[in-house]
């Protein structure tokens, strides 16, 4: 299980320092980086990944125009890195560009468990600003499960 919230910039090799924290919760080395929804990038474990990509190839054929997006948009850009020596990856051009990642500026990496989120520190401020209404309401939806006892 993956969780917490670390800064740190990405150095002119485009390389993020992942923290030792989140490293020590990782089997092996390698991790896979892809676009995510928001202007960030989803970065998984070989094993969570495989079951996100099994899932998004298995959830309807090549057929479906849907579906062909989504494996356009996720699964393709997908790429593996690995966790060098220092504890740093090395995040691939498209990748950096596609999140607005930029080196020598601060970016953020969330741990939400089974995956992670790298952001840029600007774009997921104004992130949290902008959603704070739906947090809100997101918030409110809970409180009536929990009441429920889901």
């Amino acid at each position: 299980m993956i969780n917490g919230e670390y800064r740190n910039s990405l150095d002119d090799k485009g390389r993020f320092l992942v923290p030792s924290r989140i490293r020590s919760e990782i089997t092996g080395n390698v991790l896979i980086l892809t676009r995510a929804v928001e202007k960030c990038l989803w970065i998984f474990t070989p094993d969570e990944w495989v079951k996100i990509s099994q899932l998004i190839m298995g959830s309807s054929s090549m057929f479906n125009k849907r579906t062909r997006l989504l494996q356009r948009r996720i699964i393709a850009p997908a790429q593996e890195c690995e966790i060098d020596k220092s504890g740093r990856i090395t995040i691939p051009p498209s990748l950096r560009h596609s999140a607005g990642l930029e080196s020598k500026k601060e970016a953020i990496i969330l741990g939400v468990q089974s995956y992670m989120e790298l952001w840029d520190v600007d774009a997921y401020n104004n992130y949290l600003l902008d959603s704070e209404d739906d947090f809100l309401e997101a918030a409110e939806d809970l409180d009536k499960l929990l009441r429920s006892g889901i």
